[in-house]
């Protein structure tokens, strides 16, 4: 009997790596855009972090990043990933992706970043390593041919009557009315549907990054780990732009420093300055932001004209603006970057929902904790990617299954602007209570059976902080500001953020009603 593909749901780096570790296995690829648009890992400036360098070792990359996690880093995970970040480089190079080299030619040149203690990012042309990667993934799909493409929007994940995921419902490109959607059975479904950037106003993500894939897995039950942890990259470019262009890490990494319109360093005197965790520098930058201030990236003291030639990426976006970063310092704010929550995962990547895998940013196996390290997300994926092909290649593959097309309405692929503006303003850099549950309330009244993915994605972020009464990593609670001796995960499913957000709205009503 012809046996069911894998279904592989996602266009970046973690879907490109887990369709072609699936080979010879049949695979359909699904994107909602077209190949290399739209997709986080293009806009990736800084590298892939993996501890190749002569000094280094997996051992203190690991220690790096469990420091940056912020306590709730697992350390076998973060043991296990780093051990095999060496490979995954090399898995990259038999792929065809041609990182630089230092001078000799010989060696991959290795840059520095944030809280890194040795020089170990990987890049490739200079701050164009994402889009350097996805380009030579996208060559390698095309050229494998147990991989079929297709290009549409999955709307819900078809559940057999064992409770098993056992395919998705899909519409295809151009397709608007939920009577226009196909079943596609599989022998498995792999989630790597990338992020949660979109449902902020100030994103250096696509504005299609709403969650999607948090969504599909909560509908199905799954349980999702650690929501609120959204890493704010303290240096995305305030020039106007959706999303905003990033100014990559490396740059301070080479020297770069920030200052405000004072011309003071403000970073100067915290334990590591401006290459201090990314949680500390965006709450720095957005103190200063509160304060009145605007914020700086000056790169001229050690730079120079150096940075057309070594970041000619930045450089471009800068000169877009009609700005010149080697003569003029450039306007910087915090922006959502990155998810270091998301669905919760086992060592093989496979999520709480049988025949679920998740894969990179929308899975959370236990390397970011609290706040991710710079360059540990392209690693994570292509890492994970591997032991999730092998773990499907070892499961016996189910015989096909009759399944019912859920006939759900489609919901846009962006999020309304007044929900990001909410996400923005009350589940941002800093939270408290009464926005948290301010948020939460308007959410819930704006749910229904046919709940866009935006909207269930945020109300589940927002629930999941509000239930978090600490400071800790990339969760800021102005009303809890001290960080608790004992480090906790944040699990929920769907069932209980509902009945969480039900049970808030209920309350604020019947506490209005004496005044109606």
């Amino acid at each position: 009997m012809r046996q069911n593909p894998v279904i592989v749901i996602g266009g970046g780096i973690a879907g490109l790596a887990t369709a072609l570790r699936l080979a010879p296995l049949p695979v359909v690829l699904i994107t909602a855009s077209p190949l290399g648009t739209n997709a986080a890992t293009a806009l990736a400036q800084g590298g892939i972090a993996a501890a190749i360098g002569h000094d280094d070792t997996p051992q203190l990359h690991t220690d790096d990043a469990l420091a940056a996690a912020a306590g709730l880093g697992d350390p076998a995970m973060t043991q296990r990933i780093t051990e095999a970040g060496p490979a995954a480089i090399a898995w990259l190079l038999e792929q065809g992706i041609g990182f630089d080299r230092a001078s000799d030619g010989a060696e991959i040149a290795l840059g520095l970043e944030a809280a890194h203690s040795r020089r170990r990012i990987v890049h490739a042309g200079g701050d164009r390593t994402g889009r350097r990667v996805i380009d030579g993934l996208i060559e390698a799909v095309r050229n494998t041919p147990s991989i079929t493409l297709l290009q549409g929007r999955v709307l819900d994940l078809a559940i057999t009557a064992n409770g098993d995921v056992g395919g998705v419902t899909y519409l295809p490109a151009g397709g608007r009315q939920a009577c226009d959607a196909e079943l596609l059975p599989g022998r498995g479904v792999v989630l790597a549907t990338g992020g949660v950037g979109g449902l902020y106003t100030h994103t250096t993500n696509p504005v299609t990054a709403i969650g999607t894939g948090l969504a599909l897995a909560a509908r199905a039950g799954a349980v999702l780990r650690d929501l609120e942890f959204v890493q704010f990259h303290p240096t995305a470019i305030a020039i106007g732009q959706d999303p905003m262009p990033l100014a990559t890490e490396a740059l301070r990494g080479e020297g770069a420093i920030l200052v405000n319109a004072s011309c003071e360093r403000f970073m100067e005197t915290v334990p590591g300055a401006e290459l201090a965790p990314r949680d500390i520098v965006a709450n720095a930058v957005f103190g200063q932001i509160v304060a009145g201030e605007q914020i700086f990236l000056d790169t001229r003291p050690t730079l120079g004209q150096a940075v057309h030639t070594r970041f000619p990426g930045f450089s471009a976006l800068c000169a877009s603006a009609g700005l010149d970063p080697a003569k003029q310092p450039i306007p910087i704010r915090p922006a959502a970057h990155y998810h270091m929550g998301g669905v919760k995962v086992d060592a093989s990547g496979r999520t709480t929902v049988p025949g679920l895998w998740a894969c990179g940013e929308v899975a959370s196996t236990g390397l970011h904790g609290a706040n991710r390290l710079a360059s540990n997300s392209l690693l994570e994926a292509a890492v994970q990617s591997a032991w999730i092909a092998e773990d499907i290649k070892g499961s016996a593959a189910a015989e096909a299954t009759r399944l019912e097309p859920n006939r759900r309405t489609p919901s846009m692929g962006q999020a309304p602007a007044n929900l990001r503006r909410q996400m923005d303003c009350d589940v941002g850099v800093v939270r408290d209570a009464a926005g948290l549950q301010r948020v939460i309330r308007n959410f819930w009244f704006a749910l229904n059976e046919n709940a866009p993915d935006a909207t269930l994605t945020a109300l589940l972020i927002a629930v999941s902080a509000e239930r978090r009464h600490e400071s800790r990593g990339a969760h800021q609670r102005a009303d809890h500001p001290r960080t608790s001796n004992t480090p906790r995960h944040t699990e929920i499913t769907l069932m209980e953020a509902l009945n969480s957000a039900r049970e808030l709205a209920e309350s604020r009503i019947e506490a209005m009603e004496p005044f109606a």
